[in-house]
């Protein structure tokens, strides 16, 4: 993770080179980095402002690079950085996309969507399609990969059947069914772990959720949902090439916008750990970056029977 004051001067890298767009951080800001410290992938700002981004692979096109605009130019990985520097809410953030272009650093490389929120609760999604951004109102508030935004939400009518709770007992041919256990109102939920079907399952357990009192407990039901989520080592590679960790979850996050509190567990450590803004002079700390794991061995609590 890393903690990123006011003030702090960043470049985005661009094809062959690192000197594409100038930023400073007019908000400090909290964020998880993948590969290596530029590139963050999801975090909060001081403003309340979440952004975090997704990969996009086989769908999406950014804009051409052209070297005559790179002082215009922000890579890919470093938009969500650009955005918590210098946005304070989802409004600021479609206004910051029309002054920019967003490409990529290695035409090899997978595009990503990205996934906006404010503490007013306004959720959107961008997406470049033909080289040009595209926002989506994310009022169902779920995202997962490929493909884009708008045919996740076309798939969700075939799952029109589905609903919380159990199926009624009925009689077929003078025979009866019952419900095998519970939630067979779900029965036909997709359980797999493609995006399609994680989109699916999200949005409903995510709409079926309680409503809870206060941020915290919330917090904490958004582990318990996100725990169906988790990609194990293995299942995503041909049987007998099963490499480390980076092919399944490497971390789990939930981010608390009305309170500014940052939630992660990681796949070596399930201990949920809490970075609290506030707790954090973004007008006088200096930028840091740390592991998410300390050590990265799960801590186990003893069980001391009474006598």
């Amino acid at each position: 993770y890393v903690i990123v004051p006011r003030g702090y001067r960043q470049q985005s890298f661009v094809p062959g080179g690192s000197d594409g767009m100038v930023f400073t951080a007019q908000y400090g800001y909290v964020g998880l980095a993948v590969e290596q410290q530029e590139f963050v992938a999801e975090g909060l700002n001081e403003a309340g402002l979440s952004a975090g981004l997704f990969y996009f692979p086989n769908y999406g096109r950014y804009e051409d690079y052209d070297p005559a605009l790179k002082s215009s130019s922000v890579a890919d990985l470093q938009l969500v950085p650009l955005v918590l520097s210098t946005c304070r809410d989802v409004g600021e953030v479609e206004e910051l996309i029309g002054r920019i272009r967003v490409i990529n650093i290695d035409p090899r490389a997978s595009t990503v969507h990205w996934r906006f929120a404010d503490p007013s609760g306004r959720q959107v999604v961008l997406e470049f399609i033909g080289g040009k951004p595209v926002f989506y109102e994310n009022k169902l508030g779920v995202l997962t990969n490929s493909p884009g935004f708008d045919w996740q939400l076309t798939n969700l009518n075939n799952y029109v059947n589905l609903y919380p709770g159990d199926a009624p007992v009925r009689r077929l041919d003078g025979v009866t069914l019952r419900p095998t256990g519970g939630n067979s109102g779900f029965l036909g939920l997709p359980g797999d772990a493609t995006p399609p079907s994680r989109f699916v399952r999200a949005a409903f357990y995510r709409a079926t959720a309680p409503q809870r009192a206060t941020g915290f407990e919330t917090v904490q039901q958004c582990f318990h949902l996100l725990n169906n989520f988790d990609v194990p080592i293995g299942i995503e590679h041909p049987e007998g090439e099963c490499p480390d960790i980076p092919s399944a979850t490497q971390w789990t996050s939930a981010i608390d916008l009305t309170n500014r509190r940052v939630y992660y567990k990681t796949a070596y450590n399930n201990t949920i750990r809490c970075i609290d803004l506030a707790q954090i002079d973004f007008g006088k700390s200096s930028y840091q970056s740390h592991p998410l794991d300390r050590i990265q061995e799960q801590p186990v609590e003893m069980v001391v029977l009474p006598e």
